[in-house]
């Protein structure tokens, strides 16, 4: 039985154990009509299918290196000892370029489970944990970033209510791993 559970950062080692794996069989595609003067359009696409690991972009036990994590949240699932998910919602925190100074909102820095149990309802809970912190903090809204290639993080958070509210194809150009992404940022109403 997977149980869950608020937790601070001495989770951190945990939180880490949980596998980041993407299943990447589409990926959203932007067409600019006109240029991007008529609009954009969205279009899905297949692609050759692959698994990208998102844990090398993101470890919480670097969260304290990089931020004052004093306004953060951390969820995570566990099947009996062994972690299965997680989730951070990052609140104020000076210096988060997804905040860019707000203070109303909040994101959600991070939301994973583990291989072998996904599809299994452990990120709705998760995301349903977030979700209720953040708005027992006060906070307005939730921001969520994803990438054009997690077409099933974007068929989720659209599920959740969110809406996609920016596009930025150029946000990881510099790095060539992922100079092909495209970032999407989602909204929440809380």
């Amino acid at each position: 039985m997977v149980t869950f559970k608020e937790m601070d950062k001495t989770c951190f080692e945990m939180y880490d154990q949980v596998t980041q794996n993407v299943e990447i069989k589409s990926e959203y595609r932007i067409n600019r009509v006109d240029g991007g003067l008529g609009g954009l359009l969205l279009e899905e696409v297949p692609v050759t299918p692959h698994v990208k690991d998102l844990s090398v972009y993101e470890r919480a036990s670097e969260y304290e290196k990089m931020f004052d994590i004093s306004n953060w949240r951390f969820y995570m699932a566990f099947d009996g000892e062994t972690p299965v998910g997680a989730a951070t919602v990052a609140g104020t925190t000076e210096n988060n370029y997804m905040l860019n100074g707000r203070t109303d909102a909040c994101v959600l820095w991070d939301i994973r489970v583990a291989d072998g149990y996904k599809h299994q309802g452990i990120g709705q809970k998760l995301f349903d944990m977030a979700k209720a912190g953040a708005q027992a903090d006060g906070y307005k809204q939730m921001i969520i970033e994803c990438q054009n290639n997690n077409v099933t993080a974007c068929h989720f958070y659209k599920k959740q209510g969110a809406l996609l509210g920016k596009m930025d194809a150029y946000a990881y150009y510099t790095d060539p791993e992922t100079r092909d992404e495209i970032q999407f940022i989602w909204y929440l109403d809380l």
